[in-house]
């Protein structure tokens, strides 16, 4: 291919020829692009155009670079791990799906206050009091890696001293006492992608230009009122979700 006549900057043209290449099977995943020399003699442009359009491409995630060895299509393969987003219970035993995951360090404990995005949640208002612990967990098949966060407002640890003593009971432990505080709990979760902050980049081991998947699931009790928040955030190029759907029918009262 000689000259391209694609419109926009002469680095977005590259870039936009080298990612049909892509799209079309031409450059394989897996497979190397052509080195920078032969890249500018295809396109008949300047070195610092094609390093411009190598880098385009790899904050898209399409490329990586190998120090030594050049630029390579990035294989996409499957996610490692489905956590299935299920929970169960057994008389007053709860599972939940990630029950099996190890956790690779010590709980973090900390006192907090709720967001503009976690308030809402709660159903309070912006900087109410809450107990956060934060989760580092593993799966110990494929080491994908996991963060997990549980938020307790005080109101709901006052009706479980359990949980003002000790934040960091695990959640199918939490939805145990909370049962026994005369809940009967329901969940609602949400699930959203976004680019990772760059503290949830290192900790998760995430390539560039890698989105993360973040679940937000609010545990509600008596009379639908939020008791505590949990938030999951992991590598979407690492981990899908799985949930087990049923059908719902609502109840309806009948005339006394």
């Amino acid at each position: 291919m000689g000259e391209i006549q694609r419109p926009g900057a002469l680095y977005q043209q590259v870039a936009a020829e080298i990612r049909s290449g892509i799209s079309t099977g031409e450059y394989k995943p897996g497979s190397p692009l052509p080195s920078e020399s032969q890249l500018i003699e295809r396109y008949k442009v300047s070195r610092p155009t094609v390093r411009k359009a190598i880098a385009a491409l790899r904050a898209e995630g399409l490329i990586e670079v190998i120090h030594g060895k050049g630029s390579y299509v990035r294989a996409l393969p499957a996610p490692a791990v489905t956590i299935e987003r299920t929970i169960t219970r057994s008389g007053t035993t709860f599972r939940t799906g990630h029950h099996a995951w190890e956790q690779a360090e010590t709980p973090a404990i900390y006192r907090t206050a709720t967001t503009a995005i976690t308030g809402p949640l709660l159903g309070l208002a912006e900087e109410e009091a809450l107990f956060g612990v934060d989760r580092l967990l593993t799966d110990p098949a494929t080491g994908t890696r996991a963060l997990h966060t549980v938020l307790i407002p005080f109101a709901t640890a006052d009706q479980a001293e359990q949980l003002a003593e000790a934040p960091d009971t695990e959640p199918e432990q939490i939805y145990a006492i909370l049962t026994a505080a005369g809940h009967k709990l329901t969940w609602h979760e949400t699930v959203s992608a976004r680019m990772p902050l760059p503290d949830e980049r290192s900790t998760l081991d995430i390539p560039d230009a890698t989105p993360i998947l973040h679940t937000a699931r609010v545990t509600h009790g008596t009379d639908q009122r939020p008791l505590i928040l949990e938030e999951l955030r992991a590598s979407a190029d690492r981990a899908q979700l799985g949930y087990r759907i049923t059908a719902y029918s609502p109840r309806t009262l009948r005339p006394a």
